[in-house]
């Protein structure tokens, strides 16, 4: 059996956004993953199935890859990104797009979009403030637009890992009921995408792993798990008969289609 090189003892590394170790750990998640030929082909769909495609609207767009993906459809495109490292990336990726560099409670769009994409920002969100960080991305969207959320799974075997070693679940299910009670004119749809990770390498695999419960708030735990635990699930659970390793890390979509004025 393949073992990890990194010490038992070791807990697993909280890893900012701007390091070099989450550059690597979000790399090789990219290379083993099929996340972006599969989600890019939905929201092309979504995409041209709108009325209108004036203005994309990409709330925390990271280092623009999606972003710069979804602008061929649009006339306009506008990113917000708190993160300095990130934004670099996003003006390389996107040099077109008006990038707004604030948090989203303090951002402020010029102007309404017929897309507006929020994914995988509401980790960095604290619960209690999802209905309001939503309601206000729905205030941004143009009468006809969608608004289009996507989150992980609560279900996947990637969050469950994560629920196992840190104690956090997202779901977006709950939102969804009190967004549509708030604001009923509106579509709603909740759709899931199921998408994997797969390695040789178990080494590779913890390194994902890793990447994957930093999800959660990692440096607010009382003790954080060694990577030896975490090696362990990954063997016990993602070990596959034919060798290597998959993880399955489905996507929950919540689409909303603002209604016409």
């Amino acid at each position: 059996m393949e073992q990890p090189t990194t010490a038992d003892a070791d807990p697993v590394r909280v890893l900012e956004t701007s390091g070099t170790d989450y550059r690597r750990a979000f790399d090789l998640f990219l290379a083993g993953t099929d996340e972006k030929p599969r989600t890019h082909a939905r929201l092309s769909e979504i995409a041209t199935s709108l009325p209108h495609r004036r203005v994309l609207l990409d709330l925390g767009a990271g280092d623009g890859r999606t972003t710069a993906y979804l602008a061929r459809h649009f006339e306009r495109t506008i990113a917000v990104e708190p993160s300095a490292a990130m934004r670099e990336k996003l003006a390389a990726a996107c040099p077109d797009a008006l990038v707004i560099p604030h948090p989203l409670d303090r951002a402020a769009p010029p102007e309404p979009a017929d897309l507006v994409h929020l994914s995988h920002v509401l980790y960095y969100v604290p619960q209690p403030d999802w209905l309001p960080t939503v309601a206000r991305a729905l205030g941004w969207t143009a009468p006809g637009g969608a608004m289009l959320i996507v989150l992980q799974n609560p279900d996947s075997p990637c969050m469950r890992m994560a629920a196992h070693f840190t104690g956090v679940r997202y779901d977006l299910r709950p939102l969804l009921d009190r967004l549509r009670a708030q604001h009923p004119a509106h579509d709603y749809a909740l759709e899931t995408l199921a998408l994997h990770y797969r390695t040789p390498h178990l080494t590779e695999a913890v390194d994902v792993a890793e990447f994957m419960v930093n999800v959660a708030d990692l440096a607010t735990l009382d003790a954080r798990p060694t990577r030896a635990a975490l090696a362990a699930y990954v063997q016990q659970h993602f070990a596959r008969p034919d060798g290597g390793y998959a993880i399955g890390h489905t996507q929950d979509m919540l689409i909303v289609r603002r209604a016409e004025v």
